[in-house]
């Protein structure tokens, strides 16, 4: 890779010299667009969010992604504008560069394909990423300072050395017991401080959200105003869409979305368009258009100046200082995937869960509603751990306490609470191609050695 500096912008590029700008004539065009939309969307958030360097994303977060992109994506030319915030990826001679800008408090936007330069911020400069908290934890990062049990560092140390999976790559562990931490470490690049994405684990923030937000009750018919009068799809609920029940059709398994997440496509475009499949609450389907959903008519049916602080109903109480939700061009928040958080952040989302809502005294979820996230209700997944809303419960069957419960996300994001023991166990990963972490085996060996 080369790198030069141009007056404010970084021109990145991450092809050989004498490459072509356009990979694999093979490719068509969109997929050229959306490879080049997802190198921007992961450039972006991971220079302005993480305080990463385009070398350690092109390693991790950019590594053994999706194969319709893999080839592509390194061949890619990107230029990083710390006076703009934004990162643009060309990607076919005939149409402007693929483009994702930063803004303070809301991380990055995709724009969509054919976009243009976007115009200069207020304050020209990169921003800084925030440091130490200097509050007690779990509020802040004061007070920290793990015991050292040497079971539970051999296991921990095992996840960084694939014991939990062939070809898994580790970047992070922080172990919760008793409201304490009591273990953490962290690959090369990254640390306490260093967020990543969270693909999928954004599902149960969202769950967590909409639990705090909520207008009216979960069996209410989820607010989509494209479903006119008459739409079979207005007998869908917001528990159906929590639940993955929808019946909605959706054209790959577990409901890839990547003209959203990466090609600058709309939630209110893309997602409120599927077709019913199956009659709601009759099927389990995993797919991210049932949270983006959710999150949607929760939009609709609590007003956008509501709606506006809705991560920072969760985020800020309960001291996720680190972690941003970012939205797509029309202001939608992406929480079936794109929120990037620390794993500190995400241990405190843990303890937040273990203690039922409650934080430092004060009652932030309804009653009830963990209850509501962690049963099992309506049709369930055909293998495997069970689903509630939004969080994935597990038990004896899966070697592991009755009663527990994890967040997952791609690439081997995991948040597993064990209520009988006072245990949150937080992985981050950047796990490529059919590598698969067992976070279910790694969190009944913490518990052992605990």
């Amino acid at each position: 890779m080369r790198i030069l500096k141009l007056a404010g912008a970084i021109l990145v590029l991450s092809a050989p010299a004498n490459a072509q700008i356009v990979a694999q004539p093979s490719a068509g065009t969109h997929q050229r667009a959306v490879a080049a939309g997802y190198k921007a969307a992961l450039y972006c958030s991971g220079i302005f969010n993480a305080g990463r360097t385009p070398a350690q994303i092109d390693a991790d977060e950019l590594a053994g992604i999706y194969p319709e992109y893999d080839k592509i994506v390194p061949a890619l030319a990107a230029t990083v504008d710390n006076d703009l915030r934004s990162v643009a990826v060309t990607f076919d001679p005939q149409l402007p560069p693929r483009r994702a800008t930063w803004s303070k408090g809301h991380g990055c936007v995709t724009l969509p394909i054919g976009s243009k330069i976007p115009t200069a911020r207020e304050s020209a400069g990169a921003p800084s990423v925030a440091g130490a908290d200097p509050r007690r934890w779990p509020q802040g990062d004061a007070g920290i300072s793990p015991r050292s049990l040497p079971a539970l560092a051999r296991t921990i140390g095992g996840a960084f050395d694939h014991a939990y999976g062939a070809g898994t790559k580790t970047v992070g562990v922080v172990i919760v017991q008793g409201g304490r931490i009591v273990a953490e470490r962290y690959a090369s690049g990254f640390g306490p401080f260093v967020s990543n994405r969270t693909w999928s684990v954004g599902k149960s923030i969202a769950g967590t959200l909409i639990g705090m937000n909520m207008a009216g009750s979960i069996n209410d018919p989820a607010s989509v105003p494209q479903w006119k009068a008459g739409d079979p799809r207005q007998s869908i609920t917001l528990d159906h869409l929590l639940r993955m029940a929808s019946g909605l059709h959706s054209d790959t398994a577990g409901n890839r979305t990547d003209a959203i997440y990466f090609g600058g496509t709309a939630v209110d475009e893309q997602a409120v368009s599927w077709p019913l499949e199956a009659l709601p609450g009759t099927r389990f389907r995993y797919a991210n258009n049932d949270t983006l959903l959710a999150v949607y008519a929760t939009r609709q049916a609590i007003g956008e100046e509501r709606y506006r602080r809705l991560p920072d109903s969760l985020f800020a109480p309960i001291g996720m200082a680190h972690t941003v939700a970012e939205t797509d061009w029309h202001g939608n928040y992406i929480l079936s995937s794109q929120v990037w958080s620390t794993a500190r952040d995400l241990a405190r989302l843990g303890l937040f869960w273990l203690q039922d809502g409650v934080w430092e005294g004060k009652r932030l979820l309804p009653e009830g509603w963990m209850h509501i996230m962690t049963t099992a209700s309506g049709p369930q997944p055909a293998n495997g751990p069970g689903y509630g809303a939004t969080l994935w419960l597990f038990g004896p069957e899966q070697g592991l306490p009755k009663g527990s419960f994890a967040a997952q996300g791609n690439r081997g994001q995991f948040v597993m609470v064990i209520p009988s023991r006072q245990v949150v166990v937080v992985r981050r990963g950047e796990d490529g191609g059919a590598a698969r972490f067992d976070i279910a085996r790694f969190a009944a060996d913490v518990a052992a050695a605990l």
